[in-house]
């Protein structure tokens, strides 16, 4: 139940403040001045702090100061008969979520009061979030809380101070190249060169040249003497990626690179001879291929002399929220402090099959960053295919989930305002005059409003 400190030296606004918050079922502690207000903020932890700005000796703002240095993680409210620009400006500036004038709206205030508490979960549940991620296992930039993923760090830390040739195998957007660059990172070689090549990239011809290089006038347009990536990467590591896509003539001349450590260039007589370690990754078993006889049997032997296997990511959930703030984290500016996460968001995320895998869910997170409101990741910035899964997982209304998306602030604290005197009328049995006293506002007030809930 969420605990909610109440400080205002107005003992009526102090009653009926208690008496709303409390039929709403918060636990709901009062301070009638600011001193007493410090006392229990020093001595209790609160989710939430409202307090009324104009008080003495001890005002709201000096309270929103101690708040602010001392228990950070709780949120606050202002409230303000003076309710001028200048006075909620410097009050969001130092740290009030948000703020209330008086005389206030029930319906407005609780809204105000959801919506701070919400935002204070969020905030401390990636704060756990980031605490857990300090003493998880971490391999450079691979997040590894799954079983599978610890494994595949550990056999990093085993191969790559070898020179044995590695196959990566994973489906598109697990990160094979993330795996290829650590092993080459933690390797004797790491001062030599990394350089990739997509195998499926690149037509037959220009595959061949780029690997293997090629001498003036082999083919038209070779108007000069080029050395492939074999030549280039001596003393350090050539990553064959997608190898399983290269076509069958040249994995005869790859093979023998590999058992005579030389290469001939296109168009040459001559060899030359190459130090450079291979690590191969492939997002089709290489099997399955040699059956379809697309890949050289004694080629697979050659690569696979150590397998790596990423599975992907829908089977490693435990590696989704932890990618999810590595990512909000990546992207932070340096200095600035990573976007909060809405609990139905990392409920998204981890319900969500992830069919891009790792590269999808950095996209979302990239596109959720660039639509943010008031520093939190909320469902209305989630692309709309992750959203749509969720909603139709058993158990969630899709209707009404869907109904919810994409609307603005004010549309919603309308659709809160008329539910509310639906429910307020209906209980005093369409007497108006006894709704108004119930809702502690004017029955002129009322009266404007009630066109507006007819619409």
């Amino acid at each position: 139940m969420p605990r909610i400190l109440l400080v205002d030296d107005e003992p009526s606004i102090l009653s009926v403040l208690c008496t709303v918050l409390r039929a709403e079922d918060y636990e709901v502690v009062s301070a009638s001045d600011g001193q007493q207000a410090i006392e229990k903020i020093r001595a209790e932890d609160f989710d939430l702090l409202v307090s009324d700005i104009r008080m003495s000796p001890v005002n709201g703002m000096d309270l929103l100061r101690l708040v602010h240095d001392e228990k950070p993680t709780t949120s606050v409210i202002m409230l303000t008969a003076y309710g001028s620009v200048e006075t909620a400006i410097e009050a969001l500036k130092l740290g009030a979520f948000d703020y209330v004038t008086k005389p206030f709206k029930v319906d407005e205030l609780l809204i105000t009061v959801q919506r701070a508490l919400a935002y204070r979960n969020a905030l401390n549940e990636n704060a756990d979030l980031k605490q857990q991620l300090e003493t998880r296992y971490e391999f450079d930039n691979i997040i590894a809380e799954s079983p599978a993923m610890k494994n595949v760090c550990e056999m990093i830390r085993r191969v790559a101070p070898t020179d044995t040739t590695v196959l990566i195998y994973g489906q598109s957007g697990t990160g094979k190249e993330l795996i290829a660059k650590a092993i080459h990172a933690h390797s004797t070689r790491k001062k030599k060169n990394f350089l990739p090549v997509n195998c499926a990239a690149l037509p037959e011809p220009l595959l061949e040249s780029e690997m293997f290089g090629h001498v003036k006038g082999s083919f038209t347009g070779a108007s000069s003497d080029k050395e492939g990536l074999f030549e280039a990467a001596h003393g350090g590591t050539i990553f064959l990626d997608e190898v399983g896509s290269m076509p069958l003539s040249i994995q005869g001349k790859l093979l023998r690179v590999l058992q005579e450590k030389e290469v001939r260039r296109v168009g040459s007589n001559k060899t030359v001879p190459v130090d450079a370690r291979v690590l191969a990754a492939t997002n089709t078993p290489l099997e399955q291929l040699i059956k379809e006889g697309t890949f050289r049997e004694d080629l697979y032997y050659r690569l696979s002399v150590i397998p790596i296997e990423i599975a992907p990511l829908r089977e490693r959930q435990e590696d989704i929220l932890p990618l999810l703030y590595h990512v909000l984290k990546s992207e932070t500016p340096e200095g600035g402090e990573p976007l909060a996460v809405d609990a139905d968001v990392c409920a998204m995320f981890e319900a969500y099959d992830w069919p891009g895998n790792v590269r999808e869910l950095e996209n979302a997170v990239k596109h959720a960053m660039t639509f943010a409101r008031e520093q939190c990741i909320t469902a209305d910035v989630v692309p709309p295919r992750i959203v749509a899964a969720a909603a139709a997982l058993p158990g969630r209304n899709s209707a009404a989930f869907d109904a919810t998306r994409c609307k603005s602030l004010k549309a919603f604290l309308r659709d809160q305002e008329k539910n509310y005197l639906s429910q307020v009328l209906n209980f005093t049995g369409g007497d108006k005059e006894r709704a108004a006293k119930t809702l502690r506002i004017s029955l002129a007030t009322l009266y404007r409003k009630l066109p507006e809930e007819e619409e």
